[in-house]
């Protein structure tokens, strides 16, 4: 145990016998304890409220009011102090009922022997200490388990609020397609690799080479006509592609566009270049 706990075991000796309380500080003052005396439980409960006592040691025998009875109280206004009654085998059955109930921790008789009684006293302190510890330990595990409480609702609000900015978010996309997918303009979307990223309605029927196809995923010299991808290579820096944004570019079989193309990166990380064909009117 360490020193800074050894200091604070307080006894409190309780008899109206004055050679009696002698006999026992003579015993114990050895151990370290700090002793206080008390000549009958009106005068310990008195000095109760002004020390904070860790063991009380109580004869049983007292005039007013018996051992059981005070410790009976003891227990009441003070139920962390540990209580022992001190008495002869006589008393041994109106004791009985105390430690029973807990009102009393051990029973130690009288005459005692004097090693005996340091070992008792000792282990008292101990299991005092022990008791003070566990409580300490329980206060830090509910303290733990209210702050853990608190993390988890607060996890729980961040959670919420994020699903309700994905589904926000996925909404958002939702709409952002329909409206991609009936834009009455051919959009193409080419990674750096010249793959097609992204792809609506209209970009499909114009360059897909069986009905149903879908672009996605294919690379772009597999089904841009020679002539698109020409111009996309010519094109690569956003100078060239703004001089020639807006410009005719005649796709085969009498099909001409109007094209426009710009390089990603503007508004997002995304590397790449975005495709926009809208048919000439004739």
């Amino acid at each position: 145990m360490a020193e800074s706990t050894r200091t604070s075991r307080t006894l409190l000796l309780v008899d109206d016998e004055p050679n009696i309380i002698n006999a026992l500080k003579r015993t114990l003052r050895r151990d370290g304890y700090s002793i206080f005396t008390a000549n009958g439980a009106e005068e310990a409960l008195d000095l109760l409220i002004d020390h904070k006592i860790a063991l009380i040691i109580s004869d049983q025998r007292m005039p007013k009011m018996s051992g059981v009875e005070f410790l009976r109280k003891v227990k009441e206004l003070y139920p962390k102090t540990v209580r022992v009654v001190l008495s002869g085998f006589t008393d041994l059955e109106s004791v009985t009922s105390a430690i029973n109930e807990g009102a009393i921790y051990r029973f130690m008789t009288k005459p005692w022997d004097d090693e005996l009684l340091r070992k008792n006293v000792r282990e008292a302190f101990e299991y005092h200490e022990m008791e003070q510890e566990n409580q300490r330990l329980t206060r830090e595990l509910q303290h733990s388990n209210d702050l853990l409480a608190r993390l988890n609702q607060s996890l729980e609000q961040q959670v919420m609020q994020k699903t309700r900015e994905i589904v926000r978010n996925i909404k958002m996309l939702e709409i952002s397609q329909e409206i991609l997918e009936h834009l009455p303009v051919a959009i193409l979307g080419l990674d750096e690799q010249h793959m097609i990223a992204a792809s609506n309605l209209l970009a499909d029927t114009l360059f897909q080479r069986y009905p149903g196809e879908c672009l996605l995923g294919l690379q772009a010299n597999s089904v841009l006509p020679a002539t698109l991808l020409y111009v996309l290579q010519q094109t690569k820096d956003s100078e060239a592609a703004a001089e020639f944004n807006g410009g005719s570019l005649d796709l085969g079989n009498s099909n001409t566009m109007y094209v426009w193309i710009s390089p990603m990166g503007e508004l997002s990380q995304s590397k790449g270049t975005i495709v926009a064909l809208s048919p000439v009117k004739r």
